[in-house]
Order: structure tokens, then C-alpha cells, then sequence
């Protein structure tokens, strides 16, 4: 299966010094898969510890934490050799293991020449963390393009990296897309789709609803387990909330969350604060703040905390823990909800590294992003699911903020892609559009 982020990994193998890796992300997004199995293949042999599985491979760290100690320590408990110039080190789970994360900044510091690769689902929560001494990545669930790409269909990734234009193109894009809503990005969700791509469509949308319920079942297990100091019950109502806030905007766009009724007697931001933290803070839902009036760089300064819009961090779990069945997906049943593909563009977004993202609310006009480019401008991008473009929220903010360019993404096959200033794109085209008009200015 093939990830994007890939690429910067060997980057930092062919560094003649380097700093240790540190892969955060969602518990089952593919940390494991992406060091053990792909960067892993670059090396004749790889040392890996799991901190969740075997707790007691903490005693490596017990004492001292100078590179040669630790490696001499975890021969010694794992009966493997192991060349510190040459071979692998993956330290999976690091934040059981809280001496493993500060033996970081000394394989930083003392031993540059090292692969050392650590993964966690719960980096965000550590007390403690090795500032300036990682190169700190975060992997997603699968893009659309990785999916794309696990579907081994050439012609249909040929037709998408050159975004062409067409009614062929659009039919079969559109096509999968939908598949993508239903399945999501998880890994083990995407490789049982397209395993199980010779079967009927009711067996192969059984065996991923099964991967979807274990998999939201083993976060509700986690809120328990990880939660510390901040109240699970809090954390699991906020999870269990945001699919049924977004599911409840139908046709419009997805309104800030609401506090109220989320939690017995609890109804202010200030209440839900630390629960809201905690799910981002592990990557199980992604932040969009509403911005007023005329929208400067940097949007940062103007987002208030106490109004913000809450996504899921997987389509796919979305639709899952709504019930929102294949079939309806597939005959656009769902057309009218726009939060879905809110919820596509938000993951895209977050894909490639704009989060927080903001909207612009004024009045009753509303875009659901806008995004600062490279230069400081201010880009609204305007999503509609379905096959009706009319964009009144979108002429309304060009009118007021009169911005250097606009995107819409439909549920059409959009305009020319070489449009540089009202561009209209198909939603699946999103990756196009952040690397053409957002990171590039």
C-alpha cells in the first residue's frame, strides 16, 4: 500500500546526519506498516520494539540513555545484534514508554549518524517531549489518491494526476470517490475493499463495516485508558457528537459546534475544552474556526476558541457511526449532505498540512474554508456536493473581500483546470487545487 509521506522518510535515510523520525498519528492509520514494511525495505535489517505489545523492553531504558547503552541493552533483551551506522531502529508506541521519548534528544544529539524511527497514537498527550531534537511527521488515513493508487487502476490514476477534464474521467472518478466515502482512509478498511474486489458488493461492504466497528470501538476503549486527568465520559460524548452535529445541517453548511446536549448538566466551551483538546490532540477530529468580517493573514490571530466547527478526522467512520448505508451513498441519496463532502475536503486539507482550517461566516453568506496561500492571500474555496453549482455565499464574499481568486468544488466535472482565478474543480480534484492555488500562492 502505498503512503506519500513515504518520500520524506527516504529523504531523511539519505541525510548523512540526522534526527530521530517521530510518526504521529490516529491508532491504525499505517505507522507501523509505513516504517516496518516501506522504509524498512531500504534497509538489510530492522530492530523493531513495541512498547504496547512488550512493556518490558522499558527496562533498555531504565538506566542510562546514552545511544550505546540503550543499544546494548535492547541486544541484550532481544537476543538480536544490532549496527548502529547501518540498521533500523523502530521504537513503536513510544508514549508507553516515557524514558524511550527522552532518549530521543540523545540519539539526536550523540549518535546523528542513527535511524531511529518512533511511532505513537498518543504523542500529543506526553508531559514531556524532546522540542527541536525529531523530525516530527503525522500520518493521516489514506488521501484519495492513495486510494486511488491501492485500486490498481492506471488509466484512472493517469486520468487524476493529470486532472483531466473529461465526461470518461469524471464518471469513473466520481465513481470512486463515493467508494471512498463509504470506505474512508483507514488502511485496513481500504486493503479488505479491494482484496475482496471478486465478491458481491454485500460481502465486501460487510467486511468493512466489521473493520469500521472494531476500529470506532477500540477508540471508545482508549478514551478510558488514555484519558488521565480529563473526564472520558466528556471525551466519548464529544466523539459520539460530532457525526450527529454535522449529519443535522443537511443542505447547508456545517454550523459551529454545540455545546448543549452533548453532556448532562455541562453546556459551555469551557466544560468541553479539555475533551476537544484530548481528540485532537490524538488526531480523532480536525478543527475548523468560523472567521468574521473581512478575513487578513494570518487567519490565526482572529479564531476565538470557543467557536469552532468539529470534523471527523475519517469519512469513512463518519458514515459508519451514522449508519449511512453504501447503497444511499451510491444513488446520491446523500446528495443533499453537504457535510460529507465538507468533511473530504477537511481531511484533503489536513492531508497536506493546512490545520487548523477556517471558514467565513457573514450574515446568511457562508464559505466553508478559506485558506492563506504562500503570499498572504486569502483564498475562499466554496464546497456544493451535488450537481447544483449556484454559489450565492461565494459571490457574496467576493463582492465584500474582493479576493485575488476563488475555487468551488462540485459534484461536476468543474471547469477548465487551467482557470487561474474563478476555478471550479470536482471535489475529487481537491488535491489539485491545495497543490496548484494554496501551497504554491
Amino acid at each position: 500500500m502505498h503512503r506519500t509521506l513515504l518520500s520524506a522518510l527516504l529523504t531523511w535515510k539519505k541525510r548523512t546526519e540526522r534526527k530521530p523520525l517521530l510518526i504521529d498519528g490516529a491508532r491504525q492509520t499505517g505507522k507501523t506498516y509505513l516504517l516496518q514494511r516501506l522504509l524498512g525495505s531500504q534497509f538489510e535489517h530492522v530492530l523493531r520494539i513495541d512498547f504496547l505489545e512488550t512493556p518490558s523492553m522499558a527496562e533498555a531504558f531504565s538506566g542510562s540513555l546514552t545511544p550505546e547503552d540503550v543499544i546494548s541493552n535492547i541486544e541484550l533483551l532481544t537476543g538480536e545484534t544490532f549496527n548502529m551506522n547501518k540498521d533500523l531502529l523502530i521504537l513503536d508506541e513510544i508514549g508507553e514508554c516515557a524514558r524511550a521519548v527522552t532518549a530521543l534528544k540523545y540519539f539526536a544529539e550523540k549518535a546523528p549518524q542513527m535511524y531511529v524511527a518512533a511511532s505513537g497514537s498518543n504523542i500529543g498527550l506526553l508531559d514531556a517531549f524532546p522540542v527541536g531534537k525529531v523530525e516530527q511527521h503525522n500520518l493521516r488515513p489514506l488521501t484519495f489518491r492513495e486510494f486511488l493508487i491501492a485500486a490498481d487502476e492506471p488509466a484512472q490514476l493517469k486520468a487524476y494526476d493529470a486532472a483531466v477534464n473529461s465526461t470518461a474521467a469524471h464518471t469513473k472518478l466520481f465513481d470512486q470517490l463515493t467508494d471512498y466515502y463509504f470506505t474512508g482512509g483507514m488502511p485496513e478498511a481500504v486493503a479488505m475493499w479491494f482484496a475482496l474486489a471478486d465478491k458481491s458488493i454485500l460481502e465486501r461492504v460487510k467486511a468493512v463495516s466489521d473493520i469500521h466497528a472494531n476500529l470506532v470501538s477500540g477508540y471508545l476503549r482508549d478514551f478510558g485508558k488514555y484519558s488521565g486527568k480529563t473526564d472520558a465520559s466528556l471525551i466519548e460524548a464529544v466523539f459520539r457528537s460530532v457525526p450527529s452535529q454535522l449529519s443535522s445541517v443537511l443542505d447547508e453548511s456545517v454550523k459551529r459546534f454545540r455545546f448543549k446536549d452533548v453532556h448532562q448538566r455541562k453546556s459551555r466551551y469551557q466544560e468541553f475544552e479539555g475533551a476537544i483538546s484530548w481528540l485532537e490532540k490524538c488526531r480523532l477530529v480536525l478543527k475548523n474556526y468560523p472567521i468574521d468580517g473581512k478575513p487578513r493573514s494570518p487567519l490565526a490571530a482572529y479564531l476565538k476558541d470557543n467557536k469552532v466547527k468539529l470534523f471527523m478526522f475519517d469519512i469513512g467512520l463518519l458514515n459508519h457511526m451514522l449508519g449511512t448505508s453504501y447503497k444511499e451513498i451510491k444513488q446520491q441519496g446523500c446528495e443533499y449532505k453537504g457535510y460529507i463532502a465538507e468533511n473530504f475536503v477537511q481531511q484533503e486539507l489536513a492531508a497536506y498540512g493546512i490545520e487548523p482550517s477556517f471558514s467565513w461566516q457573514d450574515a446568511r453568506a457562508e464559505i466553508e474554508f478559506i485558506v492563506a496561500d504562500h503570499d498572504g492571500h486569502i483564498i475562499p474555496i466554496e464546497v456544493k456536493s451535488g450537481k447544483r453549482t449556484q454559489a450565492r455565499s461565494l459571490n457574496s464574499y467576493i463582492e465584500k473581500c474582493q479576493p485575488l481568486k476563488s475555487i468551488k468544488l462540485t459534484g461536476t466535472r468543474g471547469s477548465s483546470p487551467l482557470e487561474q482565478q474563478n476555478i471550479v474543480m470536482p471535489l475529487y480534484y481537491t488535491e489539485h487545487v491545495i497543490r496548484r492555488h494554496l501551497r504554491n500562492g
